[in-house]
């Protein structure tokens, strides 16, 4: 005769050998997301010390949360991308999305940013160099000071490049690359093209440019760091980056490197 108890103690037995392989794919699971939560941090660390104060870090966390989620989810290790470096992507761009949904930059600072692109873009064309401050701030009808504070201003907008841009689609086709991309021999070789149109737009900057993109988005200094190792103040490395940026804006246009990544 069976017991109740030792009913109960096989239906419990068989319940647990059943839920086995989700227990473990859910353990499996939490150990990943565990794992990659400081990378999260750290990248809403970097992300918030380079944009304006109203913006909350703690926002920028959970929107990046949003994005490890949404990684751990989706990730196919038959693509051959390391989950790190998927993840990332997803994190970043689950951010940059947050912030793009705040809406914080006013129309009139994009259109700015998008009036020193136009001058920049015409006085490039006409003299084959990148266009110098004096000739940009002319342009703009201002002093070179105002310029300058026009540059900080439009610090936060170009920060991390074309990505806050409302209207460039660059970011959104990068963070689909490793869903998309695969072994493609030609998805390979178009973003090869990229990369060599980016590399020649960078060697057209004005050297100090080139240094503070090549320290700030490669050796990922922050722009303290930078302001110590040039020693100019933490302000002006903003100004330069910005001016940067947006000379590379001119010289690559969104739909441009849209195209090259379809």
């Amino acid at each position: 005769m069976i017991t109740t108890s030792t009913s109960a103690r096989r239906m419990t037995a068989n319940r647990e050998a059943s839920s086995c392989p989700s227990t473990i794919a859910n353990e499996k699971r939490r150990a990943l997301i565990e794992t990659h939560l400081p990378q999260v941090r750290f990248i809403a660390e970097r992300l918030a010390a380079k944009l304006p104060p109203s913006v909350d870090k703690d926002d920028l966390i959970g929107a990046g949360l949003l994005g490890l989620l949404d990684a751990v989810d989706r990730y196919d290790p038959s693509r051959g991308v390391m989950f790190k470096t998927y993840s990332e992507l997803r994190v970043r761009g689950a951010m940059l999305d947050s912030l793009r949904d705040l809406d914080w930059a006013p129309r009139s600072v994009r259109a700015q940013a998008r009036a020193v692109e136009v001058i920049c873009q015409q006085i490039e064309q006409e003299c084959g160099r990148a266009a110098k401050e004096e000739e940009i701030a002319e342009g703009l009808g201002v002093s070179l000071p105002e310029f300058h504070a026009l540059l900080s201003k439009l610090n936060g907008l170009t920060v991390m490049g074309l990505d806050l841009d409302n209207e460039n689609e660059l970011s959104q086709s990068l963070r689909q690359l490793p869903d998309d991309v695969g072994h493609s021999p030609l998805a390979l070789y178009e973003r090869a093209e990229v990369c060599d149109r980016l590399t020649t737009a960078i060697d057209q900057l004005p050297e100090r440019d080139r240094q503070i993109i090549a320290l700030y988005y490669v050796e990922e200094l922050t722009m303290k760091e930078i302001g110590q190792l040039l020693e100019v103040t933490e302000s002006r490395v903003s100004q330069i980056h910005t001016q940067a940026v947006l000379r590379l804006r001119a010289a690559l246009p969104a739909s441009q490197l849209s195209e090259a990544l379809a």
